[in-house]
């Protein structure tokens, strides 16, 4: 187990060969697109936006969406959709619960109001949105699709100047969504992306160490949700009374976590893989409360 003056590393090598071809896609399909909708985790809207999507959509209109909205802190959610509004139209969306989702249907007439109407002008009636969704792994892109497609996901079919076997999804009036892959990219601008992927199970468990893992996700949680801890493992504020005075203070409150949980060994020592499991679980099922990683 590390000490609490090491900072963990994640060199992980996640670019696959076919990424490279799926951007290039991407560039070839943005011609026949209207409006980009970037899709983000709430709770990580830094670590979850590959920088590549956003000089590739560069001169297109764009919706972002903070999906998982239900996962996230509340105060941050605001903070963080004041932010973003300030680049393009943002909306806080619960692919589960359907919260924000008939919003983006009317956000994208709203978006293309002007158009419609030169359209129209020239004597084009019924134009036909056509909408791209954007987004890593992970953020909800196939739930939130099938909530705002009504969960009756259909192929419109190929058109005229349309690519053939591109799936186009009807998502509203005179509106189709075009589905891609999820995007990754080559390397990670910082440590600390690479972290909340991690967290949030981006980055898959069997590509990290997981026990250091739920250790970094600890000393955050610890900072700044002390109480979402104790609240989840029944620890009084005298179980921790200096605890960050002493060394190591983090793994020794995995330590009392594990015997909170009963997460031991033979000898009553606790088993710090259960520990890291039951504690990045708890995270990710929102088990630990509302949580944002990322501040705005």
């Amino acid at each position: 187990m590390m000490n609490n003056n090491d900072n963990l590393k994640l060199n992980i090598n996640w670019y696959p060969g076919h990424m490279a071809k799926t951007r290039r896609q991407i560039e070839e399909d943005l011609k026949l697109i209207d409006v980009v909708i970037e899709l983000l985790d709430s709770r990580i809207p830094v670590a979850s936006r590959n920088p590549d999507i956003r000089k590739l959509t560069n001169n297109k209109k764009r919706i972002i969406l903070l999906n998982k909205c239900d996962l996230s802190d509340e105060t941050m959610n605001k903070k963080w959709v004041e932010k973003l509004s300030k680049e393009a139209p943002t909306i806080l969306t619960d692919s589960n619960s359907g919260k924000g989702v008939d919003k983006v249907t009317k956000k994208i007439e709203e978006l293309m109001k002007e158009e419609i109407a030169k359209q129209a002008a020239r004597g084009r009636i019924n134009k036909t949105i056509r909408v791209m969704i954007l987004g890593i792994p992970n953020v909800g892109k196939s739930s939130f699709i099938n909530r705002i497609s009504k969960r009756t996901t259909m192929e419109v079919g190929n058109r005229p100047g349309v690519t053939k076997s591109k799936q186009w999804i009807k998502i509203g009036k005179n509106q189709e969504l075009l589905d891609t892959p999820g995007v990754l990219w080559p390397k990670f601008e910082n440590n600390e992306i690479a972290l909340n992927l991690a967290f949030t199970g981006t980055i898959k468990d069997d590509l990290i160490e997981r026990t250091e893992v739920a250790y970094e996700l600890l000393k955050f949680l610890y900072s700044k949700y002390r109480k979402n801890i104790q609240e989840r493992y029944k620890i009084s504020d005298e179980e921790i009374s200096g605890l960050e005075n002493e060394s190591n203070y983090i793994y020794k409150l995995m330590q009392i976590i594990g015997k909170k949980r009963g997460a031991l060994v033979s000898g009553g020592n606790t088993d710090d893989e259960k520990v890291a499991r039951i504690i990045l679980d708890d995270f990710r099922n929102c088990k630990l409360g509302k949580i944002t990683l990322e501040e705005a």
